[in-house]
């Protein structure tokens, strides 16, 4: 009988052979295009990546631009020239080139300034600083809800603008009806208080602003340093229990090792902050008395705005920015030396 198969037309070499006559790939739509198109698409992708990018920014650097980057210039700009109130009102000012900081430089109120400045901000950070450390080592033994409570005390202080808390902090310490007078008064130990003026006596002034600053301080130092002290292994501490350490030896050799970088960015950041004090000082004692309060923040509000000799105060606030970007410089160097992240 004749076989009933058909024979298998097309190449001999795949006749009886099931995978040669149907592959297991068959070249798809991309598989089919042209590597050179492949490769130009890619190529055309990594150029055009960075701008892409950077058209991205452009609207944030816009505005970074507009309201920083100009400002900072037309400063320094006006730091060389004498612009004061005749060139609000016809424009007219001459380019004196540093003349402005030498006038500046010369005189024995910059020096005064910056001098109290310096004094001042060295006490507010002090204070911060270890009331600060202290609210973190009272979290740390708080129960849980305790803890909270008081994390919401302390970001509600944080959270209030300078100006409302300086002047309600003002009322509290008035002459005649002021709380702190009154509590002073009931207590006795410094006899009658409630006609105290603490605006007119420097050493008073600088006390009640010293305690508004400190109070404002501590919460974001606080908490700051917590956060950092939540990620401290416990088996440190635990070994130094061991070993028979008390609470003092354990917070000096291991809690402050460990805190140490926090501790040094929260201490620039409160010298930056500190240096710039302007609301507090002048809706307290706005300078007085006599300019025993007046710091170089105050001082360059006077100068430019209350004598109108703005460029001169713009030599004093980029003579004040100098002098804080040296002082982060010194802290980016030493992070740098020691190996530390940013």
């Amino acid at each position: 009988m004749p076989s009933t198969e058909q024979p298998v037309r097309g190449n001999p070499k795949t006749a009886g052979n099931p995978k040669a006559a149907f592959p297991d790939s068959i070249p798809g739509p991309a598989d089919a295009l042209p590597r050179h198109r492949a490769g130009t698409r890619a190529a055309s992708a990594r150029h055009r990546g960075p701008w892409v990018a950077w058209w991205l920014l452009t609207p944030a650097g816009l505005v970074m631009l507009a309201v920083t980057v100009a400002p900072i210039a037309f400063l320094v700009y006006a730091s060389f020239t004498d612009y004061d109130q005749r060139s609000l009102f016809t424009g007219a000012f001459d380019v004196v080139g540093t003349r402005q900081y030498t006038d500046l430089l010369s005189q024995s109120e910059f020096w005064d300034a910056l001098t109290r400045t310096v004094v001042f901000t060295a006490a507010m950070v002090a204070g911060s600083i270890a009331v600060g450390a202290g609210v973190t080592q009272l979290l740390t033994r708080l129960g849980t809800a305790m803890r909270m409570t008081v994390t919401i005390v302390l970001i509600l202080a944080w959270a209030m603008p300078t100006v409302a808390s300086s002047l309600v902090w003002k009322w509290l310490f008035q002459p005649g009806y002021g709380v702190v007078n009154w509590l002073l008064t009931q207590t006795g130990l410094f006899g009658d208080m409630t006609n105290t003026d603490w605006s007119n006596s420097a050493p008073l002034a600088y006390l009640s602003i010293w305690l508004l600053i400190v109070w404002q301080a501590v919460p974001f130092i606080a908490l700051t340093l917590y956060a950092a002290l939540s990620q401290m292994p416990g088996e440190l501490q635990e070994a130094a229990r061991l070993d028979g350490a008390g609470e003092w030896r354990l917070w000096w050799s291991v809690t402050l090792p460990f805190l140490r970088p926090t501790l040094t960015l929260v201490t620039l950041m409160s010298v930056i902050w500190d240096f710039n004090v302007f609301n507090q000082i002048w809706l307290i004692s706005a300078g007085g008395p006599d300019s025993a309060t007046t710091t170089l923040g105050v001082f360059a509000y006077k100068t430019a705005f209350v004598a109108f000799r703005v460029g001169q105060g713009a030599a004093l606030s980029v003579i004040t920015t100098i002098m804080l970007l040296a002082v982060t410089a010194l802290y980016i160097r030493r992070l740098l030396r020691s190996g530390e992240d940013l």
